[in-house]
This record gives structure tokens, C-alpha cells and sequence, in this order.
């Protein structure tokens, strides 16, 4: 059973004090996580977790992270403004982008950011864009194929938009380092949301040897190895967690067996985790708002799919508890939805919980990463408010609800 990290007195405090609906942060649980991540990879002296700042782009969250002596991994122009204006410069920056404009190139050079290249054009791209190119480059390696596991099929890298082929790194390392490179990084991200604890360890596999093979065919020595993000988060009640040191153990094992054999153990180890980081320490809190008895049994929230896209987008599972009633028996089959004129604006499905009545508060579990974010403005609705709950108990705003203003900003009348 999955338990909120704010108890029923506290979520009714918050409620009462802010109105719902709203997403919540729990700063504990995120510096616990940080630091367990830390420890996890602390044989590598380089380690560095570049939080993807995609999955929860807020200034408060990424002064925690940075606090706990992580970095940021950014894929826009708005994220490189963003981590700028959240003090990260140069090599606290990771710089991923695909189909990247110049602008957004300029803006990461500016920022003297690590710029991991996408593509075997986008060398040109960035020499136009800047000028020059950069003495330290990471590129983005897409091995094809399937991603298989010794649980079955992970991916289909083949299938995927992002990075090089084995070919095109060669080719590029040696362009790269004509340019004057002196310092190259290889990045992968082949799956998402792996609840398996070997995913890390067999990309790790994959990139380690494409490292030692690049380093033998173009005489480039990769100094750091990107791991780029993947590991998911149990978001139903009967799933595991991932063990963060037991996929710690597992990398390590293949940096000893492939890198330092080689005389590559001096390579830096990173990661650019996003839900694994904040999934859990995030929850969206909202009021259980109408009920609907027809053929199915309906409650209605006062937040809809702009505050969580994921169910209405691809069916993701949300556990949902009933504030106060956590232990109380499910015995009633609900649909939870909010009232945008999609039918799809559902956050649970012939769902079992307990007796709902208009006024209770409902809490959407796990939407720490990729929950505000993915929020839209369909129908006119208003994205809500996020608040985090500090160490000490108490509870700030850090980023207000939107209004109607911001809705009309960008408009002629």
C-alpha cells in the first residue's frame, strides 16, 4: 500500500491554507534520494548526476538538487534560460538536444554548458552556430536493434529519433577531434522507466565497450560515460522499487571487467535521472469536487489532465489514496476524472477506493516528475499551483496557480 509522505492532518492543513488543486514536493524524501544515488556511485570519483530538468522544471527543486551536488541535463532554450537563472554554468550543465536550433546552441555555448551532440550534421550545425566547436563534446550513440533484457523485450532503439550509429561516431570522434576536441563524452538513453535492476549495468556494457572500441579505432579517449536516465519508479503498490546499490554494483562490475583493463579507468561515470529523482516526492492533491451515478460510477476533481497529462496521454497508472480513508475498505468502483471535454481526461479507471464523497481530498501519487510539466491549457483550463514541504515541516509556494491574465497574455484582441 502506498503511503502519501504528508499525513491527513497535514494535507488538510495544506489544503485549507492553499486550495487545491496543487502538486507537492517533499524536500526529504528528494535529498534522501540524492544522496543515496550519491553513494551508490561513489567508487567513481567523477560521478555526477545531471537531473533532467525536463521532468520537474522549477528553480526551488533544482536549488535542493544542486545543494545535494547535482547537475542539470537540458534539452531547450528555456531550460539553458532556466539553469542559468538557477546559478548552473559550464560543467554543471548537460546540454542534449535533438533537431536543435542555433539559437539553442549559442545559448549553451554562452553558458560554456557540455553539449552533447545529437546527430553527425549537427558538427556543421554547431561550427555555423558558434563558430568553433567546443574542446569538450559529448555525442548521443544509438546501438539499433532491440533492448533486450533477461526479462524480455526493454525497447527499440532501432526504432528511436535520437544519436549516432556506431559508424557515424567514428566518423565524427575524428572530425571532432580535427576541430580541436581534446575531451569526449559518450551518451546513451535507450529505455524508460526500467523497474529492472540490470538496465544500467547492460547499457553500461554496451557504452563501455563502444568507448574502448572508439578509443582503438580513432585514437579519441572518452573521458566521460553518460548513462543518461531510465530507471523507473514502482508506480502500482504490489511493484519493487529499484535497489539504486545493487545497480551501483552492477555498473561498477563493468567499468572493472571492460574500462580499466583497457587503461580507461580514469572515465568519469554520469547519469541524467529525472523521474527516478523526484517521481516519488511529488503528489498532485485535489478536491473530490461532483459525483455522477449513470452506467458507470464518476468522481469528478477540481483538477483535470492539465495538471497530470500521463493517464489521458497513454494510460499511465497513478496510484490514488482518499485523504483520511486510507484504511478503510475499497469497496466502490470509481472512474476519477476531471471535466475537460475529453473522455480520456480520466486519472483512473474502474478503480477500487473507498467510498468517495464530495469534499474529500484525493491524492494522485508519484507525479513528482513529469506531472506539472506536461500540463496544457486545453479548454481554457489553468495549470495549478506547486507548493513544497521543507525539512522543518513547513510549507511554500514555489510556483502560484496560473489565472486568466496568463491565458490572455499572448493574445490580440
Amino acid at each position: 500500500m502506498k503511503k502519501p509522505f504528508a499525513n491527513a492532518r497535514k494535507l488538510e492543513e495544506i489544503a485549507c491554507e492553499f486550495g487545491t488543486p496543487f502538486h507537492l514536493y517533499d524536500e526529504s524524501g528528494i535529498r534522501r534520494n540524492a544522496r543515496a544515488l550519491r553513494k551508490a556511485f561513489a567508487w567513481n570519483s567523477g560521478f555526477k548526476e545531471y537531473f533532467a530538468v525536463k521532468a520537474t522544471p522549477n528553480p526551488s527543486i533544482l536549488e535542493i538538487l544542486k545543494e545535494e551536488g547535482c547537475g542539470v541535463d537540458c534539452s531547450s532554450y528555456t531550460e539553458l534560460m532556466l539553469a542559468e537563472r538557477s546559478d548552473f554554468y559550464g560543467a554543471d550543465i548537460m546540454f542534449s538536444s535533438n533537431a536543435t536550433p542555433e539559437e539553442d546552441f549559442r545559448l549553451a555555448a554562452k553558458l560554456d554548458a557540455t553539449i552533447n551532440l545529437d546527430d553527425i550534421t549537427h558538427i556543421d550545425v554547431l561550427k555555423q552556430a558558434i563558430g568553433y566547436i567546443p574542446e569538450t563534446i559529448s555525442c548521443r550513440y544509438n546501438p539499433g536493434g532491440i533492448m533486450e533484457l533477461s526479462n524480455g523485450v526493454m525497447d527499440n532503439p532501432g526504432d528511436a529519433k535520437y544519436g549516432f550509429t556506431y559508424a557515424q561516431l567514428a566518423e565524427g570522434f575524428r572530425r571532432l577531434k580535427s576541430l580541436g576536441v581534446k575531451t569526449f563524452g559518450l551518451h546513451s538513453f535507450l529505455v524508460s522507466n526500467a523497474l529492472t535492476e540490470l538496465y544500467y549495468p547492460q547499457l553500461a556494457e554496451v557504452l563501455f565497450k563502444t568507448a574502448v572500441r572508439l578509443s582503438e579505432d580513432t585514437g579519441c579517449r572518452v573521458k566521460f560515460i553518460n548513462l543518461s536516465g531510465g530507471i523507473g519508479i514502482p508506480y502500482r503498490p504490489e511493484q519493487k522499487a529499484v535497489d539504486i546499490d545493487n545497480v551501483g554494483e552492477g555498473v561498477r562490475q563493468m567499468y572493472e571487467n571492460i574500462l580499466i583493463p583497457a587503461g580507461m579507468g580514469d572515465a568519469a561515470v554520469f547519469t541524467e535521472l529525472g523521474r527516478y529523482m523526484l517521481a516519488p516526492y511529488g503528489c498532485l492533491v485535489a478536491t473530490a469536487l461532483r459525483e455522477k451515478h449513470i452506467y458507470k460510477e464518476y468522481i469528478g476533481l477540481d483538477a483535470c489532465a492539465a495538471d497530470l497529462m500521463r493517464p489521458a496521454m497513454y494510460g499511465a497508472y497513478h496510484h490514488i489514496t482518499v485523504n483520511g480513508k486510507e484504511n478503510d475498505p475499497a469497496i466502490k468502483k470509481y472512474d476519477i476524472t476531471g471535466s475537460l471535454c475529453e473522455n480520456n481526461d480520466k486519472f483512473a479507471i474502474d478503480r477500487m477506493l473507498p467510498e468517495i464523497t464530495p469534499g474529500d481530498l484525493i491524492i494522485i501519487h508519484d507525479t513528482g516528475a513529469h506531472g506539472y510539466a506536461m500540463g496544457y491549457n486545453y479548454n481554457g483550463k489553468l495549470k495549478s499551483k506547486e507548493l513544497l514541504l521543507r525539512e522543518d515541516g513547513s510549507v511554500e509556494l514555489i510556483r502560484r496557480a496560473e489565472t486568466p491574465d496568463d491565458y490572455f497574455a499572448t493574445l490580440n484582441f
